[in-house]
């Protein structure tokens, strides 16, 4: 390592940097079609997730009214009660791969949404805002685990994006300039060194005449 951090000016080092340079320049296009691959899988789930969320917001903005009136009319401890017992919902999932991204996905779900009958309540036991309300929640857990794979995907493939840019712009606008640099200041003293040992020569020349 030469003054000033650079390498010493030699054709091995030269060598070398030439290769790290080609290295470089390689790693960071393929950087840059990794981030064009996930752009182009954020745009692609991009419209289906807003027309989800619209859904998601306009089904929550049904359900949580529907909740406080069910509570004024049945009350707390009354409509706790018309829950009972809870259910067993359990879901299917396996960790999966998207461009290099890990990502658990949900395969299965039991059905959310039920008739009144399947619920086990019997008619004219439950008022009808506490009806309401059970219907609208349903909906809104079944909206809400639809939307759950869609929404991991994003997030992930979001990181994954900027985590993808940082790394491009390290190498584009931290490593391949200095390493262009080391590499213009070891070819310009190599240069120099070439002319003087020519200039040398041709002196030595000139003197055995």
């Amino acid at each position: 390592m030469s003054a000033g951090g650079r390498p010493a000016p030699t054709r091995q080092n030269l060598l070398a940097l030439e290769r790290r340079l080609h290295h470089v320049a390689k790693g960071t296009a393929l950087l840059r079609r990794k981030r064009e691959a996930l752009v182009a899988e954020l745009f692609r789930l991009a419209r289906p997730a807003v027309s989800a969320r619209a859904s998601i917001a306009a089904c929550g903005e049904k359900a949580y009214p529907s909740l406080l009136v069910a509570l004024s009319v049945e009350g707390a401890e009354a409509l706790t009660a018309v829950g009972r017992p809870g259910r067993d919902l359990r879901v299917k999932m396996q960790s999966a791969q998207v461009w290099g991204v890990a990502v658990a996905e949900i395969l299965d779900h039991p059905p959310i949404q039920r008739t009144p009958h399947a619920r086990g309540v019997p008619p004219g036991t439950v008022s009808g805002a506490a009806t309401e309300a059970t219907a609208a929640f349903e909906e809104f857990a079944e909206l809400l685990l639809d939307a759950a794979n869609r929404e991991t995907l994003l997030g992930h493939l979001g990181e994954a994006l900027a985590r993808t840019s940082r790394q491009v712009n390290t190498l584009e606008r931290r490593l391949q300039p200095g390493l262009s640099a080391d590499l213009v200041a070891i070819r310009r003293t190599l240069d120099e060194r070439e002319r003087e040992d020519h200039v040398r020569l041709e002196r030595l020349t000139r003197d055995r005449r």
